[in-house]
């Protein structure tokens, strides 16, 4: 059983944090062996192999270890129960099915350091249809799970995440519409909606919030517990956009400038062509419409949202929905140690770099 401690240093949460994602990997692993399935036929046998393989890639587990913070911050309980563990590990099954469907619909090749799913699956028309299967797989293993985790607030819970997900599909529709839509129609306001729907609202918020529901917190934690989130969803959001616009892939585990070869209106470009002159806007929107995008064509977007300061605006807003999560968190009428495991976290994601 992973102890959370009431009153603890930064040490004694690195630890924690770390017993808690060997438990959980376990947990992940236990989800996916799949006994009652392992005799339908050796094609689908080999299909989960792939599968398998795909979802216990080494990851940041960023929105289970919310889910177990926002627990401990209801409960101020020095222990994570079993059935905790078990939800959190339903949760990540959730965002893993998320993203073998994003990944086929941005036509992503690489994910977490390795082939996106539909790559290792055969790549073509082929490789994206058996991916969507597996992920409506994931999806259903992923509610079983959270389901099954004996929680009494787990149907409560469950619920709550299923609501968000409908608004992530909203941010990811949204998303690939701007993707085909002209620079100058886009506002800051738009890249920051999808920004909000997409991580902000399901990768903080939700965890953050759903684990507070497990625990019976108060109204007045979740409304706070959804301000953090949103703050943290968000610098979290435009820093994954400084990365897939800057970022090396070896660094990110997917592919560098990704968002650039695939059209994206992210936060910096607009900030970049809001602040551009005529001639720079001109040669933004050709950059970024291209047909045939190349290496040398990515170094000149790059070089073109520097020039106009898209990459200097998206760090100020980060840092200053950081300041306003970290103000909001201390104001939590919450144990200590659970306030200092969410801080710990928001460190980790603040040493993300482009």
């Amino acid at each position: 059983m992973t102890v959370i401690h009431p009153v603890t240093p930064t040490l004694g949460v690195e630890a924690m944090l770390a017993a808690f994602t060997l438990e959980l990997e376990r947990t992940l692993e236990s989800r996916l062996e799949l006994k009652d399935e392992q005799g339908i036929d050796p094609r689908w046998s080999r299909a989960l192999v792939e599968l398998r393989s795909f979802a216990l890639r080494p990851a940041k587990r960023v929105r289970p270890t919310l889910l177990a913070a926002g627990w401990a911050l209801a409960t101020g309980a020095h222990e994570l129960p079993a059935g905790v563990k078990t939800f959190a590990a339903g949760l990540e099954l959730l965002h893993t099915f998320m993203l073998v469907h994003d990944d086929v619909a941005d036509r992503a090749a690489t994910r977490r350091g390795g082939p996106s799913l539909h790559k290792l699956l055969g790549g073509g028309r082929a490789g994206d249809d058996a991916a969507v299967v597996l992920g409506d797989h994931l999806y259903a293993l992923s509610v079983e799970t959270m389901l099954g985790s004996g929680l009494p607030r787990a149907g409560e819970a469950t619920r709550y995440l299923m609501a968000i997900s409908r608004h992530t599909a909203a941010g990811q529709f949204l998303d690939l519409d701007l993707s085909r839509t002209p620079l100058d129609q886009v506002t800051l306001f738009q890249a920051l909606k999808v920004a909000h729907l997409k991580t902000a609202k399901y990768g903080f918020v939700a965890p953050l919030v759903a684990g507070a529901m497990l625990g019976g917190g108060s109204p007045e934690l979740l409304e706070s517990l959804e301000r953090v989130g949103r703050q943290m969803g968000l610098a979290f959001q435009l820093r994954d956009d400084l990365i897939g616009l800057f970022g090396d892939d070896r660094v990110a585990g997917k592919d560098g400038g990704g968002d650039y070869f695939e059209g994206k209106r992210t936060f910096p470009v607009i900030a970049a062509w809001t602040r551009a002159d005529d001639q720079g806007r001109a040669q933004l929107e050709a950059s970024w419409d291209q047909a045939d995008k190349t290496p040398a064509s990515l170094a000149w977007a790059r070089t073109l949202v520097d020039t106009w300061g898209g990459r200097r605006a998206t760090e100020r807003v980060i840092d200053r929905l950081t300041r306003a999560a970290r103000k909001t968190l201390s104001g939590l009428e919450a144990p200590i140690g659970a306030r200092l495991l969410l801080d710990v976290l928001m460190v980790k994601l603040e040493k993300r770099t482009a």
